[in-house]
């Protein structure tokens, strides 16, 4: 192959899905698994992309937010933009991140979760732009205890680009030997690339790996497409290089996985194998053995 390698094919460039709220703190896009070119299986170990796109909320004294809701079988990770956000859980974790910040949380086994706009933010509001994703655990781990990351800014691992023209902030994997903090189940790479105006950048993913990016701000051509802010581009499983070149300062959350290959049952905020394993889940939420969180 040699230094020129392979370039990925564009599969799609998919326009931000029509809005939905959930609860009264997050208003979102749901890229995937309810995009019709994009199944519950296509960009796995992601199984569920939520995009709150910039939205100004008006200043409230009681927080938005989402009351308290179990989850099984998988992690969820907010990564936030604008905003901040607090959230509590039945495991007794707690806390609060902000612009730039990830919450990486392992529900596994299951737990109660609540999550709202800061006291203060909630206070003075202002603009709130966050990303939630679903990732998936493969069948030996869904049971494991529930644990909880806490990425802010400064643990992530970055790479500076050369003459100033943008950093690489790595939150999972590695890239060019910068390795990022979150341990992972599966191997995957998670990073915000923020690319000055009229610079290139290359990025590089095994073919058998499910690769994805949100153009969270700017635009860019990516693989010779032009790519609008909100929009997310799918990538098929051939090639090996990503070119960008930001038309403007852009910022982008770069997605790419190995695919877990397993059966999927979902329900609600369940994410498991079989359909018996769900039936399982709701009884125990049922019988108190996901704890206690107050709303």
């Amino acid at each position: 192959m040699g230094v020129c390698m392979n370039k990925k094919t564009i599969e799609a460039i998919v326009a931000p899905p029509p809005p939905h709220m959930v609860g009264d703190g997050f208003r979102v896009h749901n890229f995937f698994p309810n995009s019709r070119l994009i199944d519950k299986k296509r960009m796995s170990p992601f199984f569920a992309m939520d995009y709150n796109a910039k939205i100004e909320f008006s200043p409230r004294e009681t927080p938005r937010g989402v009351g308290v809701h179990p989850h099984r079988g998988f992690e969820t990770v907010t990564i936030a933009y604008h905003g901040r956000i607090a959230h509590h859980d039945s495991a007794g974790n707690s806390g609060v991140i902000g612009e730039g910040d990830v919450q990486w949380m392992t529900a596994a086994s299951g737990l109660l979760h609540k999550e709202y706009h800061e006291q203060e933010f909630s206070r003075k509001g202002g603009l709130f732009q966050m990303v939630q994703l679903w990732v998936n655990l493969p069948a030996k781990y869904k049971m494991t205890p529930p644990k909880y990351q806490e990425i802010s800014h400064d643990k992530m691992g970055k790479y500076n680009l050369a003459d100033g023209k943008g950093v690489v902030e790595i939150i999972a994997g590695e890239f060019k030997d910068v390795k990022g903090p979150a341990f992972t189940f599966t191997p995957m790479h998670v990073y915000n690339a923020r690319i000055k105006k009229g610079a290139n950048q290359e990025l590089s993913f095994p073919a058998n790996c499910n690769t994805g990016i949100l153009m969270v701000e700017g635009s860019a051509n990516i693989n010779g497409s032009a790519v609008q802010g909100d929009h997310f581009v799918l990538f098929k499983n051939d090639g090996e290089s990503i070119q960008i070149t930001a038309d403007e300062d852009s910022v982008m959350l770069v997605l790419s996985g190995e695919p877990i290959d397993e059966p999927i049952a979902q329900y609600g905020p369940f994410l498991m194998n079989t359909w018996q394993e769900l039936e399982q889940a709701i009884e125990d939420v049922n019988a108190g053995k996901f704890g206690m969180l107050e709303d």
